[in-house]
């Protein structure tokens, strides 16, 4: 009983920590209902959310998402090679240190205000093996070896949208070129309706890779809402059996499209070059309310 005072008393003095960063207003803002919990949004958008007492907790519906994916692209507890594109609050790569240690990092954030906030307030665990780079991604995509990454996952934000050269099929090339064979990329898309950049990017992806699921918010998927959409593609056969029941099972469930039914949602969408290429578009004013 005492406990549960003094973690209430605890909670209630935390404050909101407000900072200018490169990309705008950062807040991390203190989680009512657990004691060192925080949620990073930026210019009002959410971002991330962090346990730092228990890193594989994952608030976030398309971060579950993730998690999953990162349980299931190896057997449990393997250690894994594994790049992060976008920072956010690490919460993936906090996520892969604790359920797959020895586990070999790199996070890439290009706001290095963001980073150097990050760190200060809620600091990596000093066993984990996680390197952060503040660059851009794509950039230093092309400094990584062939093959090096098991696994690469790609939740690259910008003033809420996913710069257009994170978009193309020339940057899906570099990411196959740095996975190792049989190694897996998984990615946070947004949008909303028509889904038009959804459709395009699911075209873009499986012009370079031969194997890919979706899966989000069966609203997402109707072209009802804004919304979060996570593609895993790999160039072998994917875990769909479990990511499916994973999935559904989530508190707030989801649904896999993968196959024929993919191939149909993407509705004769042409895949997207840097020449064509646009940021993915701006959520509603009402989508974070």
């Amino acid at each position: 009983m005492a406990r549960r005072k003094r973690e209430k008393r605890e909670k209630r003095e935390a404050e909101t920590v407000v900072e200018n960063v490169d990309g705008g207003l950062a807040e991390l803002v203190p989680d009512p209902e657990r004691r060192r919990a925080w949620t990073l949004l930026l210019d009002g958008a959410p971002q991330s959310h962090v346990d730092l007492d228990d890193p594989t907790y994952l608030d976030f519906a398309y971060q579950r998402r993730l998690g999953h994916i990162v349980d299931l692209v190896a057997p449990p507890g393997k250690p894994l090679r594994a790049v992060h594109l976008g920072g956010g609050a690490f919460t993936l790569a906090r996520y892969v240190a604790a359920t797959r240690p020895r586990s070999t990092q790199q996070v890439v954030e290009r706001d290095a205000a963001l980073v150097q906030l990050v760190r200060r307030e809620l600091p990596l665990d000093g066993n984990a093996r996680v390197r952060v780079r503040a660059a851009d991604a794509r950039q230093t995509l092309a400094k990584i070896p062939d093959g090096w990454a098991d696994l690469l996952i790609a939740d690259v934000f910008s003033g809420a949208r996913t710069p257009a050269h994170l978009t193309s099929t020339e940057f899906l090339h570099e990411v196959r070129r740095v996975i190792s064979p049989g190694g897996h990329y998984a990615a946070n898309l947004a949008d909303g309706p028509p889904l038009a950049h959804l459709r395009g990017q699911i075209a873009t992806a499986a012009a370079v890779f031969p194997e890919l699921a979706l899966a989000a918010d069966p609203a997402v998927l109707r072209g009802k809402r804004f919304g979060n959409a996570v593609l895993l593609a790999s160039d072998r056969e994917l875990p769909i059996a479990d990511l499916t029941r994973r999935i559904a099972s989530d508190p707030h469930p989801g649904r896999v499209e993968h196959g024929r039914a993919l191939r149909d949602f993407t509705g004769g969408a042409a895949a997207v070059t840097d020449a064509a290429a646009v940021a993915s578009p701006a959520p509603p004013p009402d989508a974070f309310k």
